[in-house]
């Protein structure tokens, strides 16, 4: 079967020389009777995979200086153990993260390794297990999540669905330290993560303000205006060049932000221009080693007397992708045709190694199967149905 892999890795992920290549791989088999082996349809690629090719990002298996990446699948089931309730045809997506093994970890001992103490986690795709850019995937039925049917066009963004559902779980509990009737998100970056952001935003009945460097004729503006949000591209001539500015421009108090570009320094503007006993989500990485000047006095006075709160997440749980398969569900019937304006360019597993991600519009996916082809390969027996499960 084929797979792509990144080669030139060394055992920290840190390997200089980097390449992508499509290599042939033994297919995997089922070898215990809770196991699942399931065929890739599609993998979305996003900002992660570009830090794995591009960057100092990443590790092998242990032993290993080559990694099969890709974490956002889409697959379905064709053979199963015979301790397995999933059946053939089943569509599925797949959980990326596996629990350390330590044993004082209780988040992992408790089916959250979203929330490892020890950092031992693996992820498939990224740290230190192969991930699911191949033709045959197999793993454990419990890392398997179902999809319904009517979401085979749209399934792939399970995954990074999930993080949002995960950080906004966080808020929902956060904000149960007082009455909360947030109005106003402003969401910070405009990629695949921002944009979910911002249609889940809309979901929960938000006003949307997106902040982004993309320009105001873009594919990202345009699919904010459609769904009834404000889209301003970042440092543009209009008298708000910054986002303290902007935000003073609106007019407005910002309940929630959600923080999706990276850029460190919009870090601590966001917290000076969140409104009282708001919520800054943090959900970009920032890998370099930049340095600002702050003004710290005044962000300890805005944190204490306003009641801010900062939260990261990274990472999810099971029950995020079945709030996310949901959530996506709204969406789609909120918005019809909108994930058409979100996946804007589809690749065959070839054309990975020579894919430059500037080409991707806002979100690429490679398909393993023709999509014309998923129909017939997918056979759900019995309807699934999420409801929130946070």
């Amino acid at each position: 079967m084929k797979a792509v892999k990144i080669t030139g890795m060394n055992g920290d992920g840190n390997g200089k020389g980097k390449s992508v290549v499509v290599t042939e791989q033994e297919r995997p088999t089922i070898r215990q009777p809770n196991e699942v082996l399931a065929k890739v349809l599609c993998v979305g690629l996003d900002g992660t995979d570009r830090e794995l090719i591009n960057g100092p990002y990443g590790t092998p298996p242990a032993g290993e200086t080559e990694l099969i990446f890709g974490h956002e699948a889409l697959g379905v089931v064709v053979e199963t153990g015979s301790e397995v309730g999933l059946k053939k045809g089943d569509l599925v997506s797949i959980v990326v993260r596996r629990a350390c093994h330590e044993p004082a970890c209780v988040n992992c001992r408790n089916g959250r390794s979203d929330y490892c103490q020890s950092g031992a986690y693996t992820e498939r795709g990224i740290k230190g297990a192969h991930g699911y850019l191949t033709e045959y995937i197999v793993d454990e039925e419990r890392f398997f999540i179902k999809i319904p049917t009517e979401c085979r066009d749209y399934g792939m963004l399970a995954e990074p669905q999930s993080i949002v559902e995960k950080v906004w779980d966080e808020v929902q509990h956060i904000q149960q330290r007082l009455i909360w009737q947030p109005k106003e998100a402003l969401v910070l970056g405009s990629g695949p993560l921002g944009l979910l952001a911002a249609l889940t935003s809309r979901c929960l009945d938000l006003n949307v303000h997106v902040w982004s460097m993309s320009a105001p004729d873009s594919p990202e503006a345009q699919l904010i205006e459609r769904i009834g949000g404000v889209y301003h591209q970042a440092g543009k001539g209009d008298g708000s060049q910054t986002l303290s500015d902007y935000v003073k421009q609106l007019g407005l108090t910002v309940d929630l932000i959600w923080e999706c570009t990276g850029y460190s320094p919009l870090v601590f503007e966001a917290i000076d221009v969140l409104g009282p006993n708001g919520v800054l989500a943090m959900l970009g990485l920032s890998a370099g080693g930049r340095k600002t000047e702050l003004a710290t006095d005044h962000l300890n006075m805005e944190m204490v007397l306003e009641n801010k709160c900062v939260v990261g997440s990274v990472n999810a749980a099971r029950k995020h992708f079945e709030t996310g398969i949901y959530r996506l569900q709204q969406m789609n019937e909120k918005f019809p045709g909108i994930f058409s304006q979100l996946l804007t360019k589809r690749l065959a597993i070839e054309d990975v190694p020579t894919f430059r991600f500037e080409e991707a519009g806002i979100k690429a996916v490679v398909d393993l199967v023709p999509p014309s082809m998923w129909e017939r390969e997918a056979n759900n027996h019995q309807a699934v149905e999420y409801s929130f499960s946070v």
